[in-house]
């Protein structure tokens, strides 16, 4: 068992254990969080409100979570002097489920990504972001009510795995000169140089997660992003490798768009397919409809998440969660934002709707359908925080707490 002598568990409640791939999920599970840096304390007070209303509402009141802070980013800096302590990283092994709030990441110099470093030491291979509308919130696009997708984006390859080296270092000369006298290949020497590992390993549990989860939610296609038809090693590879594992590993449950060509069906059946990555930016926007799911290599689905999320109202309406083979790690997926630190006028429905995720994952979907259906009708009667009051006519703007307020009086 892993340490946690720094980090008390509650005294009422029970750890999550796992039966094999089935997490074993007890009436009061300790739920470790980190309320995050900036606006996320304001999030968290109001978020975890909404939480427990939701699950005492569900169930009577005969299911309950037990809280456990842990800390990291700046909390966490001034309280023990890390940034991210193994305490608080071990609480997380331990107890299989945590959710936060967003960390602290300095541009340029300073610390490494928190957010990064605990997929990585977490081995949080799968970064899964839902993008739906809520209707009544304000949105860019004529029809927003057509995004309803699900990406899964690898989260411990790629550029997350990257090794760089600067312009005009020793470094950057060697591989430069061992480029050239090795492999033929000239590169300018003024270059600064990046490499990004794709593996058969991760590219492979990353598909296989994502038609895991397509045949256990209904979803009725899988699109492969890439940009394969440039760097055909890798991103053409990842590609390739999912192909392999739809065909081979769930070859009654699936169908691939080639096969369609030849004449198969696709009738009850997950159709797989690929698109390069430019051309689903502006299908994403000309065809939102066409598309259910999405897996990715790692930087693509950076870029693809949030460009979904812009069309049904931003990153403040975007769920998100970071999960492996042991371990759900819940988030919100914007910043900081610490100017509006301590004011209480922040939306905290990222964190809000990731703790649906979380009581999905924890099996328990009553809480989250009465936590999204309250949240959309608090946006329907347009009683919402600023950031979304000052693109509606007529609404009632909310401080965060009383946005939570309205949320819980809609369940």
């Amino acid at each position: 068992m892993p340490d946690t002598s720094k980090v008390t568990p509650p005294a009422d409640g029970a750890p999550i254990t796992r039966d094999g791939d089935r997490l074993v999920v007890p009436d009061n599970p300790i739920v470790p969080f980190i309320e995050g840096d900036g606006t996320g304390p304001d999030i968290w007070r109001a978020s975890v409100r909404v939480f427990d209303a939701a699950v005492a509402k569900a169930f009577d009141g005969a299911r309950r979570v037990a809280w456990l802070e842990i800390l990291a980013g700046e909390k966490a800096k001034a309280k023990t002097d890390e940034w991210l302590p193994e305490a608080s990283i071990d609480a997380v092994r331990t107890y299989k489920v945590a959710i936060k709030g967003p960390l602290t990441t300095p541009v340029g110099g300073g610390i490494r990504s928190l957010n990064v470093t605990l997929r990585q030491i977490l081995d949080l291979y799968a970064c899964i972001r839902p993008v739906r509308y809520f209707d009544g919130t304000p949105a860019p696009v004529r029809h927003p009510e057509r995004m309803n997708v699900v990406i899964f984006r690898e989260n411990t390859e790629d550029v997350y795995a990257g090794i760089e080296w600067a312009q005009g270092t020793d470094e950057a000369r060697k591989v430069i000169e061992f480029l050239e006298r090795e492999m033929g290949r000239t590169i300018r020497p003024d270059s600064g140089i990046g490499i990004k590992p794709i593996s058969i390993t991760g590219s492979k549990r990353l598909v296989r997660m994502a038609l895991r989860y397509a045949q256990a939610n209904s979803r009725k296609a899988l699109t492969l992003v890439h940009k394969g038809n440039i760097m055909k090693f890798t991103e053409g590879a990842f590609r390739d490798w999912g192909y392999e594992v739809a065909t081979e590993e769930f070859r009654d449950a699936v169908v691939t768009e080639a096969e369609t060509w030849d004449g198969a069906s696709a009738d009850g059946k997950i159709l797989v397919n690929d698109r390069i990555a430019d051309s689903v930016f502006q299908q994403v926007l000309t065809r939102t409809a066409d598309y259910d799911m999405f897996a990715t290599p790692n930087l693509n689905g950076d870029y693809l998440s949030d460009a979904c999320a812009a069309q049904v109202g931003g990153l403040g309406m975007a769920p998100g969660a970071n999960i492996g083979d042991e371990i759900g790690f819940f988030e919100a997926t914007h910043g900081t934002a610490p100017k509006y630190a301590d004011k209480d006028v922040i939306n905290p429905s990222s964190v809000i709707l990731s703790g649906t995720m979380m009581f999905r994952h924890l099996g328990w979907g009553d809480a989250a359908d009465r936590i999204e259906t309250a949240v959309e009708r608090t946006i329907q009667q347009k009683k919402v925080t600023y950031d979304l009051a000052r693109q509606m006519d007529g609404a009632t703007k909310l401080r965060t707490s009383e946005y939570a307020d309205a949320i819980i009086s809609n369940m």
